[in-house]
């Protein structure tokens, strides 16, 4: 299979389980493959980060694992922890038995998501979601891990990677990444899409909606996102005001549907405000 069959399969199999790519996605996942490199993807919130890395995972047969990083994430919530109250049990039991038990062995361990990703005896793809909110020691220590191919369990053992892992991280910017971390990845920036790109997006999760609605709902959410305002509506906003519309019993979004229904894609009162003065100010044209 030559490179141009290779990126055709990579589009036909996102598009296959409802995931519209631009040229530039396609590209960064058949390098990440190609490459065996991490893909750091940036972009602003409602963009659909997570969702490329979980439809990539769907689309190429991979089994999917996810690290949701916060703030003072630890060790033990990414690798896995010790189960304290069986292995208590298990010692109280060896006790009144006269039994001798090994309670620090896999049975008594819990395995968290990095730990389980690397083990895991399928073709895997790990996400590192928001690894800006995760500190630099935790990031460094993925790093490491993902870098060597093992991580080591204090009273367990190394664990080797079992398998062809594809990691995805993404970010926020809610703090600057090491530049290790940029350095070994893949990168990607994931905008809001382009008005034809996001009726295509729309066509595929709403199949039966009137072309005629799809147009005029997409061009008026990119003017709300051009207006400044606090929250900016996402795909998945205006995914689900197309299908509240229909779901209204209309086939086109006049003024006053618009109004009734803007909490929809608007999340608090500022915001709401501006976008109605930009319905006045249509309607008064």
């Amino acid at each position: 299979m030559n490179t141009t069959e290779k990126l055709d399969k990579i589009d036909t199999s996102l598009r296959n389980v409802g995931y519209i790519p631009s040229r530039d996605i396609i590209i960064t996942l058949f390098l990440s493959l190609e490459l065996k490199k991490p893909v750091l993807v940036e972009g602003p919130p409602g963009t659909g980060k997570t969702l490329l890395a979980k439809k990539t995972a769907e689309a190429l047969g991979r089994e999917f694992f996810r690290i949701q990083c916060y703030e003072g994430i630890t060790f033990e919530q990414i690798v896995g922890e010790w189960n304290y109250q069986k292995q208590l049990l298990s010692l109280e039991k060896s006790r009144i038995h006269g039994s001798d038990e090994d309670v620090f062995s896999e049975d008594y361990f819990i395995k968290r998501p990095l730990l389980s990703a690397f083990i895991n005896d399928k073709p895997s793809l790990l996400l590192i979601d928001e690894i800006d909110k995760a500190d630099e020691e935790v990031e460094s220590f993925l790093l490491q891990a993902l870098g060597e191919k093992q991580i080591t369990v204090n009273d367990l053992g190394t664990f080797d990677l079992r398998n062809d892992i594809m990691v995805f991280l993404t970010s926020n910017s809610q703090r600057n990444l090491l530049d290790e971390t940029r350095d070994r990845c893949l990168y990607i920036h994931i905008d809001y899409p382009d008005p034809e790109r996001e009726m295509e997006i729309v066509r595929s999760h709403v199949p039966s909606a009137p072309e005629g609605l799809i147009r005029e709902t997409v061009m008026l959410i990119n003017r709300i996102r051009g207006l400044g305002i606090i929250k900016k509506p996402s795909i998945r906003a205006t995914v689900d005001w197309i299908r509240t519309i229909m779901a209204l019993g209309k086939d086109k979004l006049d003024s006053d549907t618009l109004k009734e229904t803007l909490g929809v894609v608007i999340k608090n009162r500022a915001d709401e405000a501006k976008v109605l003065d930009l319905v006045e100010s249509v309607e008064e044209r």
